[in-house]
């Protein structure tokens, strides 16, 4: 029994369940967050312009629909228009730590959830830095939830990591 134990014992660690669908959906995350980072970049000018556009119309909708398009929407795509340089280098930076995380996750190293970690907060620092605290007058609060989701997700995974 001895040498059976030792055998279980030098097995490799294979990758969970776990691991396997959250790198997988980080991968669609990160190419969706570089298609909205690089469109936002070239196109947020001219959404600035529709949404100015949109104003008129928005007298006679719900008041939900004009809160969520209110001045500080407004503002945030401003401000947001004014840093974009800044802001798409950091979401590149992000985004790359994110997939390298995730492919040194798959690899079960305990340092790819560090890098991960770091990616997917750095965007929010930055908006926070770039734009100020009027992000949390906004719908982008709502957004916070899957970043949310995926680190507790991905901290219970980290016991499968080396």
């Amino acid at each position: 029994m001895e040498l059976n134990d030792q055998l279980v014992a030098n097995e490799p660690k294979k990758m969970t369940l776990g691991i396997n669908i959250l790198t997988i959906l980080t991968f669609i995350g990160s190419a969706w967050e570089l298609y909205s980072a690089v469109s936002s970049y070239f196109t947020g000018s001219k959404a600035l312009e529709e949404f100015d556009k949109a104003q008129e119309k928005l007298s006679t909708a719900p008041a939900f629909v004009r809160k969520l398009a209110g001045p500080e929407a407004r503002e945030l795509m401003a401000k947001s228009i004014e840093n974009k340089v800044p802001l798409l280098i950091i979401s590149l930076i992000a985004i790359s730590l994110c997939v390298y995380g995730a492919i040194e996750m798959r690899k079960l190293k305990k340092q790819g959830y560090a890098l991960w970690l770091i990616g997917e907060v750095l965007p929010y620092i930055a908006l926070f830095l770039f734009v100020g605290t009027v992000v949390l007058k906004t719908v982008v609060v709502y957004f916070m939830f899957f970043p949310l989701l995926f680190i507790l997700l991905y901290t219970l995974q980290r016991k499968h990591l080396n």
